[in-house]
């Protein structure tokens, strides 16, 4: 595909693969706008690293709201001038609270959801691409103690283990726009422009609805 005609890319993959990094330098090479997931608000996600059973719901329910609102924003043709890059899908909430809750609370997460979202709003728009960029666990434990946010200090390889896991089935099945899917381990878009550049050639000559890229030592 071409990149430049494409008018919404979504930049995808768990905790400390590099998306957001990623979707600000894509953003940056085609100066285009960068609509970025804001996690950082959610006012419960700390106390969920530290206690996952008892602030699951709160802090999916917070961001199905935040989410509502990036879709909205989405779906508003004047944010496509002429190029968005996201550092998410909207339907990754619903692959996260399917992971995280427990099923009494994902049928309440459900039923919040037909009840905020109309039948238009709940359909998100369809990217251009996808590039779903994933990493073994080991990777990005490392990834995440490097970066050393305090948020993330409780965050382990076995939790890390099962949202990858859950990101792998949700895009082994995904067919609604083109997914590029990035071994992202030995690969550094941010800081060696070689590998960026690879990641753009794949793009350039991607044919289909999907292709990969997986560059080992």
């Amino acid at each position: 595909m071409h990149l430049r005609e494409a008018r919404y890319i979504a930049v995808e993959g768990p905790i400390g693969v590099g998306k957001t990094s990623l979707a600000r330098k894509i953003a940056a090479h085609l100066e285009a706008d960068c609509l970025l997931e804001n996690a950082q608000n959610n006012p419960f996600l700390s106390h969920y690293y530290q206690d996952r059973a008892r602030f699951a719901l709160p802090t999916q329910l917070f961001f199905l709201m935040e989410r509502h609102e990036q879709l909205r924003q989405l779906t508003q043709p004047q944010l496509f001038a002429p190029t968005t890059i996201a550092d998410f899908l909207p339907e990754k909430d619903a692959l996260f609270a399917q992971a995280t809750l427990n099923d009494d609370e994902y049928h309440l997460y459900s039923k919040v959801h037909a009840a905020l979202c109309t039948p238009t709003e709940a359909t998100p728009p369809i990217p251009d691409l996808v590039i779903f960029l994933h990493a073994p666990p080991e990777v990005l434990t490392r990834r995440v103690i490097q970066r050393a946010r305090p948020i993330e200090s409780a965050l382990d390889e076995r939790y890390l283990a099962r949202i990858s896991e859950a990101y792998n089935q949700f895009f082994s099945h995904y067919d609604r726009a083109p997914v590029l899917t990035v071994n992202s381990a030995h690969l550094d878009f941010v800081n060696q422009e070689a590998d960026f550049s690879l990641l753009l050639q794949h793009i350039e000559t991607m044919r289909g609805p999907r292709a990969f890229l997986n560059r080992g030592l």
